[in-house]
């Protein structure tokens, strides 16, 4: 039970800093705070952060930021299919090349966020869009220690 509720505590820490106000200039280079969090966990525990937990919070990502519903669902579900696919490699990546790979699963997050407004007709109207995917990546060492540090503090196993 105290593994459940230290993953939700930090996925609500990641929601509360995905919608924190920022001044316009920097709201392009928030990091993918839930994304980044949620491979994090399934790297971490694969069979309890899964698919379908990548789905429900992706759904609970739609809800907040008011966008289309389903739209952070597809997303976060395809990305955490292809890390839930790869996990025992990612594990044993040094971190420079767990942030090249950030960095590719993030791009194709916003990609797939990207096309699907791209079809409602609501395409982002800068192109620092794509630096979140780069902020990301940046700071993934940092928050990969720090994650292990509470998994490591809090004993979720």
């Amino acid at each position: 039970m105290r593994d459940w509720t230290v993953i939700f505590f930090t996925l609500i820490i990641a929601f509360v800093l995905t919608l924190l106000p920022m001044p316009a200039v920097t709201i392009w280079f928030r990091p993918a705070w839930v994304l980044m969090l949620l491979i994090y966990w399934n790297m971490s525990l694969p069979n309890r952060i899964n698919i379908g937990f990548a789905w429900w919070s992706g759904l609970t990502m739609d809800l907040l930021n008011g966008t289309l519903l389903g739209a952070h669902a597809l997303g976060f579900t395809i990305i955490i299919y292809f890390v839930n696919r790869m996990h025992l490699r990612l594990r044993v990546y040094p971190l420079l090349q767990q942030s090249w790979t950030v960095l590719l699963l993030v791009g194709l997050y916003q990609l797939i966020l990207y096309s699907i407004q791209g079809f409602v007709g609501q395409l982002p109207g800068s192109h620092l869009y794509w630096f979140s995917a780069m902020m990301s990546a940046l700071l993934w060492p940092w928050f990969f220690r720090f994650m292990r540090d509470c998994q490591q503090w809090f004993r979720v196993a």
